[in-house]
């Protein structure tokens, strides 16, 4: 929780400047009580809100560093943090003797700013996988930035203009992708990105880029023991000084942390799961399962359809721009109970099937790739020219795999990881209209996935598709979706499973470590079958699913909901009535689950807009 705003350069009274500061920090201490920290120079100016432990400022000699976030520095070892007084000084102090080298020393989540008024300068960076975002607009002589989008509008020289393209990113990818932002002109930093801003010129590099090394030939047994030791020490961290619990969705990461952070602290853990009553969405067995072998205190609560219509709006409004990952609302109320516990952090999960592999599309990749290893002419004259003839022709079962197949499988990546989306699948014509179409290039989110995929040099496709994943599965989708849960419960969250230690670790793996063949995880499972229930290691990942199409079909007050949502998204000119219409007249009838998706995106739109 908390969050920092503020600018440097603009052109606002001395007078007027702390009554703009506390303005813009409005959105931010809605949902965070801790006390708010300004400071005001000559030509630059701050708000900080955060819990003691999060919030580092240092002002000397025209200079302000803040250092905000669970902060840890590399050179110093766990046997002497007291050796640093003041973190935000210790920061200044290696970032004037070599910038590059003080960004890399930096452990955990954070966002550190640096102001130099004497040079009319700013610096702006975050941690290496963008756990929390920073955005930020460029404003006549000045730069304003805040962790919050709501709080950046905020400012009485910041524009808030909706950027159509942001709009049709957002029904592409279900969420609006770095470095954009919902509004115009605004931008945000990209994981391990460094922004300098000086005489009207924006400058940004990367102070980190994952490299793979793969091919490491590590003993097992050694990896094995040092992946233990990363475990605690990571845990350890993310608790700090809080009073801590867990989610526990039965996988293989959360359970992982219910186990080590009851190692860890010498005492059951306390564990919190969410379930669905519907058939082929619950997976609280597993939960439980994990919640007996480590004997933690579990606490589960059923989402209910009526949960679900209390929570949209709310969870529509705690996102500063839209999103549509439906599994924002489990998280929502697994945080709310760890909250009413009186905890004051939950640990999350997140990021152990990105950087070991464990997401199913790395195996059904995998099974693609094997067909480029057939001789090109086989591909391009036999194969590829028959699955065109024959594709969407009434074809025996058999038949229709192997066009498909070939379809798919001389599909370039990443392109051939988007088969199933949505918006390619209705085509953008049948779903937008064509006014809006005219203020968009649709070809941009490609271009986006493209760029993503092929700046890492890895050279095998696990790892080139776990770079991407960083980017557009963490930092865009699963990061914000947890912190924004979170915050909305009021409580903390850490992610011990990607700490610079443990991403450190897992580039050095070998590609087959991470998934062999078709075996996923292989290296982590194998490193913790001794540790883990055996049911756990062989069940296939789920989560926190929300069955939304399911109940959307059979709940009353949802059905009213999205009706009343989508008739008043038809008059904003953005989406075609009549797709909305057999969206769902028609389309929800054949697929529940899948087209279920693309109304609640469509509902979490208009919620959105009505937020502001």
């Amino acid at each position: 929780m908390g969050g920092i705003c503020g600018w440097t350069g603009c052109k606002i009274p001395v007078n007027e400047r702390r009554k703009v500061l506390e303005n813009m920090i409005q959105p931010i201490v809605q949902y965070d009580s801790s006390s708010v920290n300004i400071l005001l120079n000559d030509a630059s100016a701050f708000a900080i809100i955060g819990h003691p432990e999060n919030v580092h400022t240092f002002q000397s000699n025209g200079y302000t560093v803040v250092l905000w976030g669970q902060v840890r520095f590399k050179n110093i070892r766990h046997s002497q943090p007291d050796t640093i007084q003041n973190p935000a000084e210790y920061f200044l102090e290696h970032w004037l003797d070599n910038s590059e080298e003080a960004l890399s020393n930096i452990a955990g989540e954070f966002i550190v700013c640096i102001a130099d008024d004497h040079q009319g300068q700013l610096m702006l960076a975050i941690d290496r996988l963008g756990t929390r975002s920073m955005a930020y607009q460029a404003i006549d002589d000045g730069l304003i930035f805040s962790t919050s989008q709501d709080a950046l509008i905020k400012h009485p020289l910041a524009t808030a203009q909706i950027n159509s393209q942001s709009i049709y990113n957002y029904i592409y990818f279900h969420m609006i992708p770095g470095p954009d932002t919902i509004y115009k002109d605004q931008y945000r930093l990209l994981p391990g990105e460094c922004l300098t801003f000086r005489n009207r010129e924006i400058k940004k590099h990367p102070y980190w880029k994952p490299v793979f090394i793969e091919t490491s030939r590590r003993p097992f047994k050694e990896l094995k023991s040092e992946l233990r030791q990363l475990l605690r020490s990571s845990v350890r961290d993310a608790i700090g000084n809080a009073s801590v619990g867990t989610f526990l969705s039965g996988g293989t990461d959360s359970s992982t942390l219910a186990g080590i952070l009851g190692e860890v602290t010498g005492e059951p853990a306390q564990t919190y799961s969410i379930g669905f009553a519907a058939h082929g969405y619950d997976e609280m067995e597993y939960a439980r399962i994990a919640a007996r072998h480590f004997s933690t205190r579990h606490h589960e609560y059923y989402v209910t359809p009526d949960d679900v219509v209390t929570a949209i709006p709310q969870i529509a409004a705690i996102f500063d721009q839209p999103f549509g990952n439906a599994s924002a609302i489990p998280a929502y109320y697994c945080a709310r109970m760890a909250k009413e516990d009186g905890l004051t952090r939950i640990l999350g999960g997140d990021g152990g099937d990105e950087l070991f592999g464990g997401n199913e599309r790395y195996a059904k990749q995998y099974i693609f790739s094997l067909y480029e290893r057939l001789p090109a002419i086989i591909r391009k004259k036999i194969f590829e020219p028959w699955a065109k003839r024959i594709s969407g022709k009434t074809q025996q079962p058999l038949l229709r795999k192997m066009y498909r197949y070939i379809e798919q499988a001389s599909t370039p990546m990443p392109a051939r990881m988007e088969t199933y989306n949505l918006l390619l699948l209705h085509g953008a014509h049948s779903i937008f209209t064509a006014e809006f179409l005219e203020t968009v290039d649709s070809k941009y989110p490609g271009l986006l996935l493209n760029q993503t995929y092929h700046q890492t040099h890895a050279k095998s496709l696990i790892n080139r598709m776990l770079a991407y994943d960083w980017k557009i599965t963490l930092t865009d989708n699963d990061l914000p979706k947890v912190v924004k849960a979170c915050e909305l419960a009021q409580i903390d969250v850490a992610f011990p499973l990607i700490s610079d230690e443990i991403t450190a670790f897992s580039l050095q793996l070998r590609p087959d470590y991470k998934v062999k063949g078709t075996k996923l995880r292989y290296f982590f499972k194998e490193a913790l079958k001794d540790f883990l229930p055996r049911e756990i290691i062989v069940k296939q990942k789920h989560g926190f699913g929300l069955p939304f199409g399911v109940w959307l079909q059979e709940h009353a007050q949802l059905k009213a909901l999205a009706a009343d949502s989508l008739s008043d998204l038809k008059s904003r000119r953005l989406i075609r009535t009549d797709y909305i219409d057999t969206l769902l007249d028609q389309h929800l009838k054949e697929h529940a689950s899948y087209h279920g998706t693309m109304i609640w995106i469509l509902i979490m739109l208009e919620c959105w807009f009505k937020s502001r």
